[in-house]
This record gives C-alpha cells, structure tokens and sequence, in this order.
C-alpha cells in the first residue's frame, strides 16, 4: 500500500496525489474517507472504504461517477443515487469493500451541460441524442485514475457491482481483475424508464432483470 504521502501516475502520464484520510460515519457504517487530488485538471475525487487490510482475494468494490441531482437531490430521472446507496450498504453488509467517487458529473460534460442536455430530454431526445445535440460523445466517462487509486490499497482484483460492462474493460485494460460482476439495478421508476432504456439500447448496459434481452 502507498504511503500517505506517496502519490500514483495515471495511465496519461499525470499524476494523482494522496491527501488525507478520516473517518465517516454513515448510516450503514462507519467507513474511511480517502481525498485524492488531480493537479493536472483541478478535480478531486475520493474512496471510501471498510474493512482492512485487503489482501489478496478479490474486493467488493463499486466505480461511481459524480451525480449531484441523483447522489444529492434525490432525482428520479436516473439511478444513480439508489446506486451508490446500495453499494454503500451491500458494502456495509460484507464489512469490507471499497467505493471510488470519481467528479465527472454527467458522464463527464459537466453540471450545467447535463442540466442543458435534461432540458432537451424534456423536449423528446433521449440521454445520448441529449449529449450529441450539446456536441458531446455519449459518455465522456474515464476511468484511468481507478488503477493509481486502487494501487493506493493494494487492490488487484475486485467483485465489481455494475451495469456498465465498459467499466470492467477499462478495469481489465488497466491490469484490475474483475473476479465477479455483481449486478446493481435498483431504482427503477416512471421517470427513468427511457433512460434506463436508452442505457441498455445504446451503451450496452445489462438491465436483463428489468426489460429481458431486447429492451
């Protein structure tokens, strides 16, 4: 494991710097707080984790990009808030497991531009036609910093919960074994359906459980 003050090389030659770490106490568990800092854009991100030292057998562990509306203000136009408070608690559950919160809100074109790209979803588009309209690709996500924050705790190998089967590609690409896909469909409602549909029809997320094959 990285000493506190060591920091970790990204896959695009910059640098991701350790901080601090504390205490967090949530309604699950009481978990550790982890700040990392990008000095190459200005981002921060964080892990929380419970439970160490990791070890070698694989790691709960959920990748979870930044919502303000869904994490914060309880949106119901996506999952993404239900999401994380699963993870937390599924983590909770097993006593050992880690969350990485990565800041790029709206699959990385940013807070006011998703509120843009919802203004066009009002409109009829649906979330990716939203984001082309803007002149953005459908998911502007990057992952590259898991390596050098997993790296942090030693981690090799992961039980990742994800829809996202990008998310275990990239992982496999960076050298993190992906030991087990654990499904994390939680959430669904009148107001996301399209979304959640669009997520299967257009960037291949596994919603098996909700619209079968073919939704």
């Amino acid at each position: 494991m990285s000493t506190p003050s060591g920091s970790a090389p990204v896959a695009d030659g910059g640098i991701l710097e350790y901080v601090a770490s504390s205490q967090l106490p949530t309604p699950w568990a009481v978990f550790r707080i982890h700040a990392f800092a990008e000095p190459a854009t200005g981002k921060e991100h964080v892990a929380l984790t419970l439970g160490e030292p990791f070890g070698d057998a694989p790691v709960l562990a959920r990748i979870h990009s930044e919502c303000l509306t869904g994490d914060a203000l309880f949106s119901q136009r996506c999952d993404c808030g239900a999401q994380l408070e699963a993870a937390l608690q599924r983590i909770a559950e097993e006593g050992r497991g880690i969350l990485l919160y990565l800041r790029q809100e709206g699959r990385g074109i940013g807070l006011l531009n998703k509120i843009r790209a919802y203004q066009l979803q009002d409109e009829g588009a649906d979330t990716v036609e939203a984001n082309e309209r803007l002149g953005f690709p459908a998911d502007m996500r990057r992952y590259d910093l898991c390596r050098p924050m997993l790296d942090h705790f030693g981690i090799r190998s992961v039980r990742l919960m994800t829809n996202n089967p990008r998310k275990e590609r990239v992982l496999g690409d960076l050298g993190i074994a992906v030991a087990e896909h654990i499904p994390l469909q939680v959430n669904r409602n009148p107001y996301n359906e399209q979304y959640l549909r669009t997520k299967a029809r257009k960037l291949g997320h596994r919603f098996k459980e909700y619209f079968g094959e073919a939704p």
